[in-house]
């Protein structure tokens, strides 16, 4: 069984989500976790995982939505909900927005404060941005997942030091990703889960889709090359990796 640890499923997919989830299904894809980024995105978020026993949330602010009060979004109501696994995605993001940076980092600790005060993980999100999200997260005692992991070796090292777990995503498929497959490789088993950050990243041989939880197999195919595994046995090790990570979360 695959465990979708990241992915979008209130955004526009061209089918329903009834049919994502049993497209995913079929593929041996049982549980998933649902990720918000958009504040306005958190009410259909948990509407997904009330009408859903197969998926779990992370409610988080991305760092595009720097005028958000985290405070005034994540409430106690919503994190103590059982379903609601941890605070995701949050972190950094100087790519399109530099200009933003100050305002960034201030959302970013604020959150990092609400998920030590609730212990829940966290689920980061780093572009353009790798020091400053290393300078931040060893100030703080959070723990939690690098999602869509396509940094370097540098910042893995410093996040396995901090027992942080490393979501393999599509990208890992890529022809060019020569680098982050590197450091998958040097990445401990027991520290890796596995992602679509659907309708995102869609891996080879689907570029240029959109990116359902389906495809993950695509990834876990690569990842178990990697790890010289047969893909069942890293299946199972990447599930108890999941559970470990979000510890809200249970499956049957």
């Amino acid at each position: 069984m695959f465990i979708d640890t990241h992915c979008h499923l209130n955004y526009k997919f061209d089918s329903d989500i009834n049919s994502i989830i049993q497209h995913a299904n079929d593929s041996n894809v049982k549980y998933m976790v649902c990720a918000s980024a958009d504040p306005k995105d958190i009410p259909e978020v948990m509407n997904i995982i009330k009408s859903h026993d197969n998926i779990f949330a992370t409610i988080g602010i991305h760092p595009d939505y720097i005028a958000t009060e985290p405070q005034d979004i994540l409430t106690e109501n919503i994190l103590t909900n059982k379903k609601v696994l941890g605070i995701g995605e949050i972190g950094l993001d100087y790519h399109y927005h530099p200009e933003t940076k100050q305002k960034q980092i201030e959302l970013f600790e604020k959150q990092l404060e609400i998920a030590q005060k609730y212990n829940l993980p966290i689920a980061i999100h780093t572009r353009d941005a790798e020091e400053d999200t290393k300078n931040i997260l060893v100030k703080h005692e959070n723990y939690g997942v690098m999602h869509c992991f396509t940094s370097s070796w540098d910042l893995a090292k410093t996040m396995l030091d901090r027992n942080f777990y490393f979501s393999a995503s599509g990208i890992l498929t890529f022809k060019n990703a020569e680098e982050i497959r590197e450091t998958f490789a040097k990445i401990p088993l027991d520290r890796i889960v596995i992602e679509t950050d659907s309708p995102y990243c869609a891996p080879i041989p689907y570029r240029g889709k959109i990116c359902e939880p389906y495809m993950i197999i695509e990834t876990a195919k690569i990842l178990a090359e990697i790890k010289k595994l047969q893909l069942e046995d890293l299946e199972s090790i990447l599930e108890q990796n999941t559970l470990r990570l979000y510890r809200k979360c249970h499956v049957k």
